[in-house]
């Protein structure tokens, strides 16, 4: 996509949304008032660590955390910034990757071998070509948000070790053509259904599984209707904190520094605390009786990449960039 597509794409996606009823918040000469808009629950190590950051950067910036969806609509944060709406917010990439289809790139499976592996590629050469995507269409992104790794979770006592295995099991996955995709492409027959649901057909047998975060695994309880977990770590999660680029350039070079340090440091946190919090389920799903166990993900990585790359998705992504995404985990 040339930049005079790209703009005027982002300038009819800007033009066509509804206007949000949220007056812009005036910026103090001394102290700017800095408005973060966030879909996740105040008990969210996310949550905790928005809220390091304002305290953080307090002497410089008037920071307001708004999270659970509170401010503006989920998926609509990246347009209230572009429309002076809002000063920040946690993006997901898919939300940007709508005004930006080479951001789709980041939504595919095993793009990502962890959270380091993701953090590395946004420090990288190829990771600032999609920052300066993002740039363009108005939004500065100061960090990756990394909240969990998606892994496959089974009702039947079978050997998952390739893609090939998971051959005629219905697979529960959130609804959407890339999502839905994703489930094609680690090798099972996906099948939409809202997640609140999820329990009970794991329970029935109207479904042979479903993928999420070992986190969502526990809170949901599916433990309890399943009998093995399939490390496959198939989707690195994460959301983009992003701040107005407008206002960004407007900061001093100590105001940028500030806050980007302070964004740092608590980004880093949240992320060892996911981690954490990851390892120390697997041991709690042992202890439960569950098999808990890592296949050949080389074969599960080679066949997604492979669908992928064959699908009409990858016709967005720039030429060469995924080897360029694999090679910074070399």
């Amino acid at each position: 996509m040339t930049q005079m597509t790209r703009r005027a794409a982002i300038a009819a996606a800007i033009a066509v949304t509804t206007a949000l009823t949220a007056p812009a918040v005036a910026v103090a000469q001394d102290k700017p008032t800095l408005r973060l808009s966030s879909v996740v629950s105040e008990s969210d190590i996310r949550a905790e660590a928005f809220a390091e950051i304002a305290e953080a950067v307090s002497d410089t910036f008037d920071m307001q955390v708004f999270n659970g969806a509170t401010l503006v609509a989920q998926g609509s944060e990246m347009t209230a910034i572009q429309r002076g709406n809002l000063e920040m917010g946690l993006i997901a990439p898919q939300t940007i990757a709508e005004q930006i289809p080479e951001w789709s790139i980041l939504t595919s499976a095993y793009l990502f071998d962890d959270a380091d592996h993701l953090k590395a590629t946004f420090d990288s050469d190829v990771g600032q070509e999609l920052v300066d995507m993002a740039e363009e269409a108005g939004i500065h992104v100061l960090a990756p948000v990394y909240f969990g790794t998606r892994q496959v979770n089974l009702a039947p006592e079978i050997e998952v070790m390739t893609p090939e295995d998971l051959n005629g099991i219905t697979m529960r996955m959130p609804g959407g053509d890339a999502w839905q995709f994703l489930g094609e492409a680690i090798g099972a027959n996906p099948t939409p259904l809202a997640y609140s649901e999820v329990y009970t057909a794991l329970q029935t047998g109207a479904i042979d599984g479903q993928d999420n975060p070992l986190p969502n695994d526990y809170n949901m309880k599916f433990y309890e209707v399943t009998s093995q977990i399939v490390m496959t770590g198939h989707l690195v999660g994460f959301d983009v904190l992003a701040i107005s680029a407008e206002l960004w350039n407007g900061f001093t070079p100590e105001q940028q520094e500030t806050l980007q340090a302070a964004v740092d440091a608590a980004i880093d946190t949240s992320t060892q605390r996911h981690l954490d919090r990851e390892a120390e389920l697997v041991q709690f799903f042992k202890d439960e009786g569950l098999r808990v166990y890592e296949p050949d993900r080389e074969a599960f990585r080679e066949y997604a990449q492979q669908k992928y790359l064959e699908s009409d998705f990858a016709a967005s992504w720039p030429e060469g960039m995924l080897d360029r995404i694999n090679a910074v985990a070399e």
